[in-house]
């Protein structure tokens, strides 16, 4: 699901034309000038002023939690969590803060520090979808799919306008290979947002799976139309184009998806397909052992090693 940046800004009280600006304001000024180095795509520039605005103040944890956002868009994930942390410690209830360090620690693969936080917002405000949402992806990371399920559903309920939390449900099902449940649902999600990429890729993915390649191929070209910076897109497609004898086309998408994320094992999962595809024995066996001993109940991976080694 898509994350906004929620950067949290200074109200200012300017008090005639007084050249002596108290430490209230003054700080209050550079979280507004972060701000707007932010809003410019230019977190470094940002993270100048909200430090700062932390050399005024150590303990302003407006300034700890945006300095942490720009750290986040710079990929500085163990810097921002320090960051977030920061924010906490000073503001102990700051819900922002405990959400945003949540989804750190996922992307940080440290679930379990993401669900002691997810437990926290559940705590402290039930009734807030992103408390559940959180809960859903830690599960779903623990793939504990029952339970991340349940979690995606109470998200819904308290926010029915949201069409990712269905796709996130969809996605669940997908897992457990319930394609039909899964269709179901990203038809109603269909319903309040037909152009969430995400939705188009989810639908090729059960496509591919049903070996309805062209359906797959057709469902994942529409998530690239809206949105065309999703490497695992690229790859989806990739591998849909070697199942519809376009070996080559896809290799190139294969290869251009591994440029823009270089950690997808998926995409080199897919490269050992290729090779398979082509009689490579040696160039497959490169790709699909590791991958085999490092993630042993990925999809394809066990059949395209056996048909490597049968090469």
């Amino acid at each position: 699901m898509k994350r906004p940046i929620d950067l949290v800004f200074a109200l200012l009280v300017l008090l005639g034309m007084s050249a002596c600006d108290s430490d209230e304001s003054k700080k209050g000024r550079f979280l507004l000038k972060g701000n707007e180095k932010m809003e410019e795509n230019d977190p470094k520039g940002a993270m100048e002023f909200y430090s700062e605005a932390l050399e005024m103040d150590s303990t302003f944890a407006d300034a700890y939690y945006n300095k942490a956002l720009a750290h986040v868009q710079l990929n500085q994930l163990s810097e921002s969590i320090q960051d977030l942390s920061l924010a906490i410690k000073y503001k102990p209830d700051y819900y922002d803060a405990i959400f945003q360090r949540g989804l750190n620690y996922l992307d940080n693969g440290e679930f379990y520090n993401a669900r002691e936080d997810a437990e926290r917002l559940l705590n402290q405000d039930g009734e807030n979808w992103k408390s559940h949402f959180l809960s859903g992806l830690v599960e779903e990371k623990l793939k504990n799919f029952s339970e991340a399920l349940t979690a995606f559903g109470k998200a819904f309920e308290l926010n029915p306008e949201n069409s990712d939390l269905l796709v996130n449900q969809a996605t669940i099902l997908y897992y457990q290979k319930d394609f039909a449940a899964a269709k179901t649902i990203l038809t109603e999600a269909m319903k309040i947002n037909p152009l969430e990429p995400n939705l188009h890729n989810l639908r090729s993915m059960i496509s591919f799976d049903e070996e309805d390649y062209a359906e797959a191929l057709s469902s994942v070209e529409r998530a690239i139309e809206l949105n065309n910076s999703q490497a695992y897109f690229y790859n989806n497609k990739g591998l849909y184009l070697l199942f519809l004898d376009q070996k080559e086309e896809g290799l190139e998408l294969i290869n251009q998806s591994i440029k823009m994320d270089p950690k997808n094992p998926f995409a080199l999962r897919n490269k050992g397909i290729y090779y398979v595809m082509e009689g490579d024995k040696v160039s497959a066996l490169q790709y699909l052992v590791e991958l085999d001993q490092n993630y042993p109940d990925m999809d394809l991976v066990k059949e395209y090693l056996d048909k490597a080694q049968a090469l």
